[in-house]
């Protein structure tokens, strides 16, 4: 997973200083910056027919999976690129990461099924971290007695 590990900053040899310690986090905070938050992100997925996906990651049913094509479309390509050369990867590469994961994480900062414009969504990307990295990683929930 060499791609991967270089985007979660596994080849860089940074560790864990808090903030922008990883570029995943990072880049889905400033992703959520400059959309207005979770409720700018579902109105721009909305206004391109996504509505119903992005609903259903905020909802507390199963997550609607996307394509890297429709994340394109609805995010942009403008900012997709930005996000891509953020990441050092290929666009295509960052619209299919974000694919996989903008469903999960969406999910994990709407824990209670609606958004909450109060919550602090850079905070909770951050506490998400930890599990984020666990399952991008492949390792089970049941590791964490491991990392003491």
């Amino acid at each position: 997973m060499g791609l991967l590990d270089s985007i979660l900053g596994g080849d860089s040899g940074k560790r864990g200083a808090a903030g922008e310690a990883n570029p995943l986090i990072g880049m889905l905070g400033s992703l959520l910056a400059q959309s207005g938050g979770l409720q700018g992100l579902a109105n721009k997925f909305a206004q391109t027919g996504q509505e119903n996906a992005f609903r259903s990651w905020v909802g507390m049913g199963e997550n609607q999976p996307i394509s890297g094509n429709q994340v394109q479309h609805a995010i942009g390509s403008e900012q997709i690129n930005a996000i891509a050369t953020r990441m050092g990867v290929d666009p295509a590469v960052a619209s299919t990461l974000l694919a996989e994961f903008l469903p999960k994480i969406v999910d994990k900062l709407t824990p209670a099924g609606k958004i909450d414009p109060t919550a602090d969504h850079q905070q909770g990307l951050a506490a998400m971290l930890p599990s984020l990295l666990q399952s991008l990683s492949g390792q089970s929930s049941s590791d964490e007695s491991a990392r003491a």
